[in-house]
């Protein structure tokens, strides 16, 4: 067992209401019926494609071969099935072969993907964010051309930010491009790394959405704009057919090689590349959208996949969590302390108290965070299905939440699988259990999509005050709201309060770090420990409307169902016992007057 359907249910139909969206005119079509064949769908592969591979990818990485990476070659077939199941243009339109399916039910089914085998699972959904760059922005030429093969899962797409000079200060790249003779097209020279799936025999062709600047253009950001630059391109742009799924044998190589692929410490079985461009005549890049706009459109790409990042993170601790789970159960160690009798048989080690901790810790901050996440990707929904001022609304909690959703279950993601390798004890350290590998496979979340520390400056210094400071006005709303409704069930009256004072705790630590702003480094210099604080009293608040389903479901449930609800009403005490406290010396480390961080010399380390 690696995720738990029940509960993926409990999160969508429940908490969330998913089944609602039905009522906005994109998704009409769908029921929960279909969600629930779209969930099912995606376990069936999981199971069956996908988990058997999760070790075999991690201990036989891909290799740079004659300068063409080679990965595992079951790969190509489950791309490829991808493609051919829909799964590649699931959210997209009726019109481009996508089945609008909402972004709530195709991040579950991520969800699903990532927790069987996260190094599988990333290939066809990168090239699902490098399509929708191209169908937003791209002219139709663009996306008559390229789209299809995506699709249909035969050509990879890529996000082509990073180079060795500029990596998360994108305004210091220094790729060029040069226009030729044919409008629209680019010579394009220079370099880009750590670009995940950049290079892999599993697809016939690979399709960078690369960041450039034109030759002349404006300095620092405002230059960059995007390009399409395939791996190989057709020889005469001009003599395309309208069958594009017939012209892989017209393709001829596009100056775009692959220098260098890294040796990652976990998710070793999806390649990242080092690519260079242009090294001969110059890669033909395919200018998408207006010159200049390409940070503006690569953020639709990156703030996407920012939720998909946290998504990911949550995959991968929750496949750690229940082995460690599953384990707990199985392995007798030791007899309870209370009751030591000289030979008594040995118990199961869930039955000690601090590994129920570490079990609970896991359960409540993953559960926590997939409901965050699946919150968000609602609110995506209805800003981008909906209309009037529910839509307004939700694409401003989206805008504010985003870092959190990213940043907090990727930097938790690290302790859980963490206690998921402690429960294990030594057994955790060896590679006999799957543990160790979802250790090494968490760490990467953290850094990927944006470190924690650029989300720490992101949610400090622009989101908390963007609209006019509205978002958070609208979660504090909506905070109040699940206080409301948990304060008609006694028993959750005191972790209704706690949340109470946790919002005025934040408030007052953000009206006090607001009143910095005319010095932004001493304003930001703790950024990313405000985003822990208030990624702890979002995740509360997550909790708290989670237990009072529970609470309310449980006089009528029997059997599986009111262990289930005992078990979410537990979890819910734990964070507000163990989490949710941190919060008191997070609130005086964020308003000291010490700013030593500022202080230190660099000398002096």
């Amino acid at each position: 067992m690696f995720y738990s359907p029940r509960d993926l249910r409990f999160h969508l139909y429940e908490v969330i209401q998913a089944d609602q969206l039905t009522q906005l005119p994109r998704f009409a079509d769908h029921d929960r019926t279909s969600f629930d064949m779209v969930l099912d769908a995606a376990g069936q592969i999981s199971e069956t494609l996908l988990r058997p591979l999760l070790t075999v990818m991690d201990r036989e990485e891909p290799q740079l071969v004659d300068g063409k990476i080679r990965v595992h070659p079951q790969m190509g077939a489950i791309i490829r099935r991808f493609g051919d199941d829909g799964w590649i243009n699931a959210p997209f339109d009726y019109d481009e072969g996508g089945q609008q399916l909402p972004a709530t039910i195709m991040n579950a089914a991520t969800f699903i993907f990532g927790a069987a085998n996260y190094s599988s699972s990333v290939f066809p959904f990168l090239t699902t964010g490098a399509a929708n760059l191209l169908r937003s922005f791209g002219s139709k030429e663009l996306v008559d051309w390229f789209t299809p093969m995506m699709y249909a899962g035969r050509w990879q797409g890529t996000m082509a930010l990073t180079e060795p000079d500029a990596g998360s200060s994108l305004s210091d790249m220094i790729t060029a491009a040069e226009p030729t003779d044919v409008p629209g097209q680019y010579r394009i020279r220079g370099q880009k790394i750590y670009i995940s799936a950049g290079d892999h025999d599993a697809c016939e062709n690979v399709v960078h959405l690369m960041l450039a600047k034109i030759k002349g253009g404006p300095a620092g950001a405002k230059g960059i704009s995007l390009f399409a630059v395939p791996q190989k391109r057709l020889s005469t742009w001009g003599q395309r057919t309208t069958d594009t799924l017939s012209t892989t044998n017209q393709l001829v190589d596009n100056d775009v090689q692959t220098a260098g692929m890294y040796h990652k410490m976990g998710y070793k079985g999806a390649p990242i590349a080092h690519l260079m461009i242009g090294s001969g005549e110059g890669a033909i890049g395919y200018l998408v959208g207006e010159p200049h706009q390409g940070l503006r459109y690569m953020f639709q790409m990156m703030n996407e996949a920012r939720v998909g990042v946290g998504m990911n993170a949550v995959s991968i601790g929750t496949a750690a969590y229940y082995a460690s789970l599953a384990y707990a159960r199985e392995r007798p160690q030791g007899r309870p302390i209370a009751e030591k009798v000289t030979g008594s048989p040995q118990v199961p080690i869930i039955r000690h108290a601090d590994v129920r901790r570490m079990l609970l810790f896991q359960k409540s901050v993953l559960e926590g965070s997939l409901g965050l996440l699946l919150q968000c990707s609602y609110y995506a929904d209805v800003a981008h299905a909906g209309d009037g001022v529910a839509a307004q609304n939700a694409a401003i909690l989206l805008d504010l939440l985003t870092p959190i959703a990213k940043s907090y279950p990727s930097e938790m993601g690290c302790l859980t699988t963490s206690a998921a390798v402690q429960i294990l004890g030594g057994a955790g350290y060896t590679t006999d259990f799957p543990v160790e590998q979802f250790y090494r496979e968490a760490r990467i979340h953290p850094i990927h999509e944006g470190t924690t520390g650029i989300h720490g400056l992101d949610l400090l210094g622009r989101k908390v005050t963007l609209h006019g400071g509205k978002g958070v006005q609208l979660l504090i709303a909506e905070m109040q709201k699940a206080m409301t409704e948990a304060t008609t069930y006694p028993a959750l009256s005191q972790l209704a309060s706690q949340l109470g004072e946790a919002i005025n705790r934040l408030t007052k630590v953000t009206t006090y770090l607001l009143s910095l702003a005319a010095d932004p480094a001493v304003f930001l210099a703790d950024a990313t420990l405000y985003l822990e604080f208030f990624g702890i009293v979002t995740l509360a608040w997550q909790w708290l409307r989670q237990a009072t389903v529970a609470q309310a479901a449980l006089p009528t449930a029997q059997g599986d169902n009111q262990a289930f609800y005992n078990g979410k009403l537990m979890a819910a005490r734990y964070f507000y016992e163990y989490e949710l406290v941190k919060t008191l010396s997070l609130a005086q480390r964020l308003q000291s007057t010490d700013h030593l961080t500022l202080d230190m010399h660099s000398d002096w380390f």
